[in-house]
């Protein structure tokens, strides 16, 4: 340390010992309060990442708590679409303000921003990553509960730029039960771990067919290894979700926080429990 120190580390140049690192956490809209946030990532697409963010939030949601989804993936957005919201997101001097859904859940999603819905995002790296950390500081969420981060598949500049910006609290990773996902899984894991952000849960989407007839569980992607992986990688709360026609339909007419059966509910109550000890 230098004899001339003014202990302000943000106006030095000096490389010494007693310089914190600085940190990158961006700082949310002042008007908002978000208390918790969880993100829902895969390690890759097509396991139901997204119907999983919609449930989460919809439990959340139904047991009273203010509940909010951002949707993080930018170039393929849909939690709009699983709400029902189709009016685009209104603004005001102080800041964008998120559209709510008949339940009362606040979104914000690149497709409240697009003219059509169906408008492609043809943006590079930086530009999608920008708009992820612009939801987070420029948007007035308010007072927020628990707030689910709808992620983009992998890890790449999204999922980095959300761990280094946002204080994300834990993540929950969402799979299916074929052999590969071992390994997806565990891809996803070493970058929390990178990351030092926590796993809550993981959940196994598609798991198995319920017979309409006679009950019985049909494993029509596999054997569940859903339970050896969480035990592998210390993963503290597990959930299996069924292969549901319900839930297609639901999401597809924008109903999803209204499905009466919601296989993540006692699923959420371990997270929630374990992330608030």
């Amino acid at each position: 340390m230098s004899e001339n120190c003014t202990h302000d580390c943000s106006s030095c140049s000096a490389n010494c010992s007693s310089k914190k690192p600085e940190s990158l956490i961006k700082k949310p809209h002042k008007l908002s309060c978000i208390k918790k946030v969880i993100a829902v990532v895969s390690g890759k697409g097509g396991v139901g990442k997204s119907m999983t963010c919609s449930m989460l939030a919809a439990s959340a949601n139904a047991k009273g708590y203010d509940t909010a989804v951002m949707d993080a993936d930018i170039t393929g957005p849909s939690i709009p679409r699983m709400f029902g919201v189709k009016e685009h997101a209104k603004g005001s001097k102080e800041g964008i303000l998120p559209v709510i859904s008949k339940g009362g859940v606040k979104l914000m999603s690149m497709n409240v921003l697009l003219e059509s819905e169906d408008d492609p995002v043809v943006w590079r790296g930086s530009l999608i990553s920008g708009t992820v950390t612009q939801f987070w500081t420029d948007v007035i969420w308010g007072e927020v509960d628990y707030m689910f981060i709808d992620m983009p598949p992998g890890t790449g500049d999204v999922p980095l730029t959300v761990f280094q910006s946002l204080p994300i609290d834990g993540i929950i990773i969402v799979t299916t039960p074929q052999d590969l996902v071992g390994m997806i899984v565990g891809k996803a894991v070493k970058m929390a771990n990178m990351m030092n952000v926590p796993i809550l849960g993981i959940v196994e989407n598609m798991s198995y067919l319920q017979c309409p007839d006679c009950g019985r569980k049909l494993s029509v992607f596999g054997e569940s290894s859903v339970d050896a992986l969480a035990l592998e990688h210390s993963i503290p709360a597990v959930a299996k979700v069924p292969i549901d026609q319900n839930l297609t339909r639901f999401a597809d007419c924008g109903q999803i926080e209204f499905l009466q059966n919601n296989y993540l509910s006692d699923f959420l109550s371990k997270v929630i429990k374990n992330l608030n000890k």
